[in-house]
């Protein structure tokens, strides 16, 4: 039995690998801001509870951690899953500063605070495991996505560091990468891309034609619970593998076809797969 932390647990994968942990009696604290979701997690059963967490707060992620070695009865997490995140969607022309920097709030920084909040105990311990949940994107990119892609790309970068870095220290560092998933996130791309789509700038051809794509890509993604399946694994194994991709396929086909052809031809290939080549020039 081990105890783990979960940010961003109060919904899709995060709340799906929480109530998987948990059913298989490690002790859980799935974090997040929703306080009712963390309400009924807290009803779920005595292996699982919520407690409230904004990982671009240093003082909210301090707080957050100290309660939950607080309900692992002293001891500090065993695990941590860093899960919390969001998506951006758009065009890079017309994205505001403000924007750009609360996806690297969130999605980057919010992952290095909570990190460097449960490092110390692991490393004086010399045993952990730290689960960065990043994605495909964070291997290849999509247009319109740079900035959430973006931000994968730097915590597949900081993993990297990191596994090295903690490799002494007996803590290990796990990459989860998923693919398209069936949960909330897409259609709250979907509504980002319309919205694009009606704000009628001079990318709303490219915008209609990747909203085509996008709903069929999520559409038949990935059940968050075979996703949440991944990290418990991760959590459980022993010695698990440093990056995974799930479902293998078709991440790893994409993954592949981006590290081993030209760019030329990898740039052809996802204008054809969004649809992008129809769009010509407006």
């Amino acid at each position: 039995m081990a105890n783990i932390l979960i940010t961003g647990g109060t919904a899709g994968i995060g709340r799906a690998a929480a109530l998987l942990l948990a059913n298989k009696g490690h002790r859980v604290v799935a974090t997040g801001r929703d306080t009712d979701a963390l309400a009924e997690l807290d009803a779920l059963g005595s292996n699982l509870t919520g407690i409230a967490m904004d990982v671009i707060d240093v003082n909210s992620v301090t707080d957050a951690v100290a309660a939950a070695t607080q309900w692992f009865d002293g001891k500090a997490p065993d695990v941590l899953v860093n899960n919390a995140g969001f998506a951006l969607v758009g065009p890079l022309e017309c994205i505001e500063d403000s924007e750009w920097e609360r996806q690297y709030q969130t999605n980057v920084l919010g992952l290095v605070r909570v990190t460097r909040a449960v490092i110390p105990a692991m490393r004086a311990r010399r045993s952990g495991k730290i689960i960065n949940v990043s994605s495909v994107a964070g291997r290849v990119t999509l247009p319109f996505f740079a900035a959430y892609n973006s931000t994968k790309h730097a915590v597949e970068s900081i993993s990297d560091s990191l596994r090295t870095e903690l490799h002494p220290h007996g803590v290990q560092v796990v990459t989860i990468e998923p693919g398209a998933v069936k949960t909330r996130f897409g259609s709250l791309e979907q509504a980002q891309i319309q919205n694009w789509i009606d704000a009628e700038t001079p990318y709303t051809r490219q915008l209609t034609l990747l909203k085509s794509f996008h709903h069929e890509l999520h559409a038949k993604g990935a059940d968050p619970t075979s996703v949440a399946g991944c990290i418990v694994a991760a959590c459980e194994h022993p010695n698990p593998a440093p990056r995974q991709v799930t479902p293998l396929l078709p991440g790893a086909a994409f993954i592949a076809l981006k590290a081993w052809l030209p760019t030329r031809i990898t740039d052809w290939i996802v204008r054809k797969l969004t649809g992008l080549d129809k769009a010509g020039v407006q």
